[in-house]
Formats: C-alpha cells, structure tokens, sequence
C-alpha cells in the first residue's frame, strides 16, 4: 500500500543557477575516466593492460573481494593510462576513444521471460551491477544479499537539483524496463517515491510492478535514506538496495537493446555558469567540453555532483559514475574584510538557516550567490540544536556523530547508524556551527561497522 509523508524538518538552499530545460548536444568524449574511489570500499583487480583496446560494455577491472562485481568501460577505444597514486593504489583508468563507439557484443533479453537469477548473471557479467547500491553502508550492493526492498527517488531536493521529469523525458520504455529487472532481484517491494510538492511526469505515475510513495519535504526528502526511514526503516541484518532514477534507465536500456550504453543527460548548473542548461553526456566524460566558454568567472570551485556531497573537479577533470549534474560556484578562499563581508556585516547578500542574518525575512524566491568559504574553523563540538532541525529522522544526529568520531560500537548501533549514508548529514555539516566534517565522520563510522559487525 503506497504511503504519503509530510515532513517539516530540513532545508532548501536557495542558489543562483538552476538549469532551464533546454537540451543541448556535446562532442563525443575523447576521453573517460573509471574511478575506483567512485565505489566506496572497493578494491580493483585490473583485467586489462595500458594499450590494450576495449569497447564499450568491455570489462576493466572486478572487485578484488567480489569478483563478479565487474566494472566496464563507457566507451570503446584505448586504455590510454593506469592512474596509480601511493602504495600503487589504482586511482583511475582513462580510456582514449577510437571515435567509432562499438559495443561489446550482445543481445536484448525479454526480462518477463527470465529468472531472478538470470537477471542477475546478466547485470554481473555487463558491468551494470555498480549502479546498484546497498544500505546499511551505503557500498555497491552484494549480489550474494537479498534485499528486503528497492528505493527509487523520482526527484532530488538538493540545491540546484536536475529535474529528473527532464532528465527522463521520452525514455518511460526504459525505464519501466529497469523496473521490470530491478523487480526480479527482490522478494519485496520495489519502491518509487514521487514529490507531492512538484508535478511528475506519466514515466513515474504510471510505472508499472512498484509501490508508488509520495513525499512532502524540504531537503533531505528527496534522499533515498529519508524515504527508507519513513517507508521500510532497515534493521540490523536487514538490506535494502537503491538505484538512482537515471541509472534505472541505463539498466533498462542494455535489457532492450544489448548494450551497455552510459549516456545521460546531466545539468550544468550555478551561479557562475553563463547559461545554465542541460547536456547529453557518457558517465566517467572529460568535463572541458562541457565547461568551454561558460564559466564567467575565474576564482571558481568546478563540482561533479551537488554543492553538499558533490566532489570536487579541475575543468579538465571527470564526471563522477553516479552524478547527474557538474555545478561550478565561486572559491571561498579569498579574505573578507570584517566590516562589509565578515561577521560585522549587515549579512544583506547572505543566506542563514539560523535567521543570524536579516536576509531570512526575504520572499522565498530570492536566491543567493554563495561561495565555498566556511567562515571559521573546526572548533569545538557543541550542543546548538542546529542539526535536530534539519535532520528529518528519528534519529538523535549530534549524538550519533559523536558515537562515529569516538569509534563507540554500540553507541553507532543503538542510534541507528544502520539506517543513514553520508549525504543523509550533508545539510547538518552544512548548518554546524562547529564546522565539523560530519559526513567524513559518518563514513569513518559506517567503514567500522562494516570491518566489525558485518
């Protein structure tokens, strides 16, 4: 039985730089990067040499641990460099494309038609199976695990968000193809939750063989991690799995077609960004084609992903496997003089969650053109109640991230560090007056919990 949920807890950051649903197309990549540290936890065993020819859908690398968890290459060309960082850590594998785009030879597969476990050797054996993660941990899921259920978020709430009704558009036999496999993989629910604030496309209204949810929320509401709390909350030995929408279609796409096709449309988005508009690109793209003469700034932080758990990029850098936007704000790292942009200012350009600053009786379309600076450093780690109001779980936050920094088991467990992934405390670090690093803190906690209890 679908479940309606109105939350009041959260935050909408306001930023300057949505993306206007316009589509634009881009050169085919020269060049794409596979990066391991993309896949938490993950350590890479290569199957392919530096000059060797791959094409796309052709396997690079499988868990060392696990090895069918395979990963693919986007594109077929050249394994052009090996990246190795110290230790002779794998870092990243660029692949240099030979302009022609062939795919690994196979065929379309009629999912009705196949078992669970067919389907599963099918996702293993094309490199699709890394676009499926697994809470608690938040890792690429384990295909000897079966989850209890499936989350699918038809929306994002972070700042700056892709519309994914855009994204999506004129792919719905994908996508419910995605459904139809994800479905086989689990004796439970495939859950697809839907945003009651905002309008959704006929793909996430009428998709077919899932639990349809609707959540009304600010920000994190959009998170898969708020939607399991509320909807199918995950014990301890329980599993619950989780596949971004776009990715839905990906799996779809190689069901109906036979090939291990990455291309998405992503946003580039933010306040210094001439144009903010939407692209069609391949995961893993070498983003300067894509920043070419739009940045209208020089002193600017390039991010693949969202302002709060995105990672940070050089404009010559790589578009992260799982993210659908590249945002590019400007760098914080210039100093501000006390009286006009420090904590003496009248703070009238400034947005604050604690109404610090008089901007929070502002209308609620005014948007700001904020930057990377912290203002301050980490101190000590008090109680505020800041991030109690913006944290819509059941869950104690500031106490469960003290249990992770102090290494405290038992603590983690008994405050539900089962159920949340970093990005689930991505507004707390963002509103935390200590400036404490949470979701750094929380992944420490969750890589002791997987060493120790699992």
């Amino acid at each position: 039985m679908s479940k309606s949920i109105k939350l009041r807890k959260g935050l909408d950051i306001r930023l300057v730089g949505e993306a206007k649903t316009v589509k634009s197309e881009l050169p085919a990549p020269k060049m794409v990067s596979v990066k391991p540290s993309d896949f938490h936890n993950m350590t890479p065993k290569m199957v392919v040499k530096e000059g060797e020819t791959v094409k796309a859908g052709g396997i690079l690398f499988h868990n060392k641990y696990e090895e069918s968890v395979k990963f693919a290459s986007p594109i077929s060309g050249t394994v052009k460099a090996i990246v190795r960082g110290e230790k002779r850590r794998i870092m990243e594998v660029l692949v240099e494309s030979d302009g022609q785009q062939t795919y690994e030879a196979a065929s379309a597969s009629d999912v009705s038609n196949m078992s669970s476990e067919q389907v599963k050797e099918t996702m293993l054996a094309s490199g699709l199976w890394p676009f499926i993660n697994q809470r608690p941990i938040d890792v690429v899921a384990d295909p000897n695990k079966e989850p209890k259920a499936i989350f699918i978020s038809a929306f994002s709430s972070a700042p700056l968000a892709p519309d994914y009704n855009f994204l999506l558009e004129g792919k719905g036999d994908q996508f419910q193809a995605g459904l139809d496999a994800l479905a086989k993989l689990t004796s439970g629910k495939v859950h697809l939750t839907l945003d009651s604030k905002g309008s959704s496309n006929d793909i996430f209204k009428n998709a077919k063989g899932v639990q349809i949810n609707n959540i009304s929320s600010k920000h994190p509401g959009g998170n898969v991690g708020t939607q399991i709390h509320h909807i199918d909350p995950i014990n301890k030995g329980e599993f619950v799995w989780t596949v971004n929408a776009q990715d839905v279609a990906i799996i779809g796409r190689y069901f109906l077609t036979g090939k291990y096709d990455t291309s998405k449309v992503i946003a580039l988005t933010g306040s210094e960004i001439k144009e903010p508009q939407y692209f069609e690109a391949i995961a893993g793209a070498n983003v300067s084609d894509l920043l070419a003469d739009k940045i209208a700034s020089d002193n600017v932080r390039v991010i693949s992903g969202n302002v709060l758990t995105g990672d940070k990029i050089e404009q010559d850098g790589y578009l992260g496997f799982y993210h659908n936007e590249v945002t590019v704000i400007p760098e914080g790292d210039h100093l501000k003089f006390v009286a006009t942009k420090g904590w003496m200012s009248p703070g009238l350009d400034k947005f604050s969650n604690s109404r610090t600053f008089p901007t929070w009786i502002l209308p609620k379309s005014k948007k700001f053109r904020l930057d990377t600076n912290t203002n301050g450093e980490e101190r000590a780690f008090v109680v505020t109640g800041e991030l109690e109001k913006v944290f819509p779980f059941d869950i104690l936050p500031m106490q469960l991230v003290k249990a992770a920094i102090t290494d405290d088991i038992d603590g983690m467990e008994n405050l539900g560090i089962y159920e949340v992934a970093p990005e689930d405390f991505a507004l707390c670090e963002y509103v935390c007056t200590s400036k404490i690093d949470i979701q750094d803190k929380i992944r420490q906690g969750l890589d002791l919990i997987a060493s120790e209890c699992m």
